[in-house]
């Protein structure tokens, strides 16, 4: 049976992470707007505010729960992720108060699973406690997130790996004391098998950053925190290759799939937060002698955003549900692949649609920088692309279910009715009779 609750001691940690995130997270994201200051490490005014956040969500055991047990986390299982996340969707800062902040979160996961005891103590433990930040290094600029067209490569000279190549959108290379690379190691094999993935510390010789590319919502276009970056023939040790060569795509996998259902709970959280802007204006703004709400076209946005956020939030759960089976063996692996494609394809639209009709009813004020709705209408974008194109995810789902389905052998469809009545008659002659 599909179960979504929870006990009520975790629920008592949601219920304080709900006022937390409210008073003070929220609070973050008014004093200090800036998007790539949650990764700035070296802001010392942001950092001053933020530690005394982290304590306290330490102090509730919920840091970095993101980690299962085996990895050293608390094993909450990716229904309760999904509910935490749901409530740190509100707010940009909350991510970094609650330690949960991508890339840092799948980086984390990959250096648990696959880095060595002193990569783990040089690396992944400062980043676990926030005191350095990372880069996942992986669309180039040629061909985006399409690894067939992949130019970027590394080969073995000697005790050392050397890496060419240029990174386009590699997020928050500006501040990362390190950025996880994938390059092409074996250009003839199989696709799936022609990357590898590296461990590089930004210090090393021929890391470059060519520009900080800006994206909505950042004033300065060469200011931004999505990073053109270029590795001119930068040296790391032969260990920090992560997996062995060729294994690039199945320790990338390592972090996707939760950290998906994490990315679309967030979105929920947001648009949630976008409705419950909604329904205010809506009982307090008066237009043609009557309230906002009493008009039916407004009814009608309100309506629609109160199902598509519920049916997205059902979704998402369910994944995170199914997630859990896996873990638990009582369902097969990959059985959360279509489920995780469908909410990385809804997250975008589900945004799109939600946070518009919230800026709609606000007017003029809902396209001002008065509200949160017109920055965050326009970046919904950004979550069409973020892990993969949404049209990307959109084919293979559909590719998966054409798998599945087999081809009729007949004139007609199987749904046909003149044929199944033929059929039902033959087995019953006389049911029809007088």
């Amino acid at each position: 049976m599909i179960d979504f609750s929870v006990e009520p001691e975790f629920q008592a940690k949601l219920d304080w992470m709900n006022t937390f995130v409210r008073e003070e997270c929220e609070t973050m994201d008014l004093l200090f707007p800036e998007m790539g200051l949650a990764y700035d490490t070296s802001h010392e005014p942001s950092r001053r505010h933020l530690k005394p956040l982290q304590e306290q969500v330490k102090v509730q055991g919920l840091w970095a729960c993101h980690l299962g047990p085996n990895l050293g986390g608390p094993g909450y299982g990716q229904v309760k992720l999904g509910l935490m996340n749901e409530i740190i969707g509100r707010s940009n800062w909350a991510p970094t108060v609650f330690g949960t902040a991508a890339p840092d979160t799948g980086n984390a996961e990959i250096l648990a699973l696959f880095g060595t005891p002193e990569q783990k103590k040089k690396y992944l433990e400062p980043l676990m406690a926030q005191e350095i930040v990372s880069c996942f290094s992986m669309t180039e600029p040629q061909g985006g997130a399409d690894p067939g067209e992949f130019k970027c490569r590394a080969w073995r000279e000697g005790d050392e790996w050397v890496i060419e190549g240029e990174k386009w959108f590699s997020s928050n290379a500006r501040y990362a004391a390190f950025c996880l690379v994938i390059a092409v190691t074996d250009p003839d094999a199989p696709l799936t098998e022609r990357m590898s993935m590296f461990i590089v510390p930004t210090e090393t010789p021929g890391f470059e950053i060519l520009r900080n590319v800006a994206i909505v919502g950042e004033c300065d276009p060469d200011d931004g925190a999505q990073c053109y970056v270029r590795y001119n023939k930068v040296r790391v040790p032969l260990d920090y290759m992560l997996g062995n060569p060729g294994e690039g795509f199945k320790v990338a996998q390592a972090r996707l799939g939760g950290g998906r259902i994490h990315h679309a709970m967030r979105t929920v959280g947001k648009c949630q937060r976008a409705l419950d802007m909604m329904l205010e204006r809506a009982v307090s703004r008066r237009t043609r002698g009557r309230k906002l709400g009493d008009h039916q076209f407004v009814q009608g946005k309100i309506a629609d955003s109160i199902i598509q956020l519920e049916q997205f939030r059902l979704l998402v759960l369910k994944t995170a549900w199914i997630i859990d089976e896996i873990e638990a063996g009582r369902m097969p692996h990959g059985a959360s692949r279509n489920h995780i494609g469908m909410c990385k394809v809804a997250m975008a639209q589900v945004y799109h649609d939600v946070v518009g009709r919230a800026l709609e009813i606000h007017g003029s004020l809902g396209i001002s920088l008065d509200m949160p709705l017109a920055g965050w209408y326009a970046g919904h974008m950004s979550l069409a692309f973020a892990d993969g194109p949404t049209d990307v995810h959109r084919s293979q789902l559909a590719r998966a279910y054409l798998k599945t389905t087999k081809p009729v052998e007949t004139l007609f469809p199987r749904e046909h009715i003149p044929t199944r009545l033929f059929e039902a008659e033959r087995r019953y002659p006389n049911a029809r009779g007088k």
